[in-house]
């Protein structure tokens, strides 16, 4: 499970628009979240949600209500800390503890956790050759998740036979 921020456009003058929902004081600049889970196996897309970049990774999972069996499991970053307590079979990377650093298991366990997460990481950049993923969305904010889903779409029948 990972996430693509994409810029967008601001809001002009004079505009009556909460853009300061879109604000991300992270990135310093107005963006769009969005969710992809990927089927590791199949290298599919399987599902895509989306929100202002303003709000917490963690927090659009819990909303978006995703959910896995028990016989799989999910492999995400560091920023679903707490995801333990909904879904019992994750993986996530381990954060060092103020003033310690990681054992050599914990780094050794971390890179095997990035390394099987660099599938999401290809289908992202994947998806970001569409340029309306890559560069600052223009269009209406309404329309964004159809076309991430049309887009999750062309690229899942792409790789059929892959």
């Amino acid at each position: 499970m990972s996430f693509i921020i994409s810029p967008r456009l601001r809001s002009k003058r004079g505009e009556v628009v909460n853009s300061h929902h879109f604000y991300s004081g992270k990135k310093k600049r107005h963006t769009i979240k969005s969710q992809i889970v990927v089927d590791k196996n199949q290298k599919k897309i399987i599902c895509t949600n989306f929100t202002n970049g303003k709000k917490h990774d963690f927090k659009l999972f819990k909303e978006s209500k995703v959910r896995w069996t028990k016989k799989t499991c999910g492999l995400t970053d560091s920023g679903y800390t707490g995801i333990k307590k909904i879904q019992s079979n994750v993986r996530l990377p381990q954060k060092r503890k103020k003033g310690k650093s990681l054992t050599k298991e914990e780094r050794k366990e971390n890179r095997e956790i990035a390394s099987e997460r660099a599938l999401n990481e290809n289908v992202i950049g994947c998806l970001k050759r569409f340029k309306i993923l890559g560069d600052k969305y223009r269009n209406r904010r309404k329309r964004f998740g159809l076309r991430l889903n049309l887009i999750a779409g062309i690229y899942n029948r792409d790789n059929v036979g892959k």
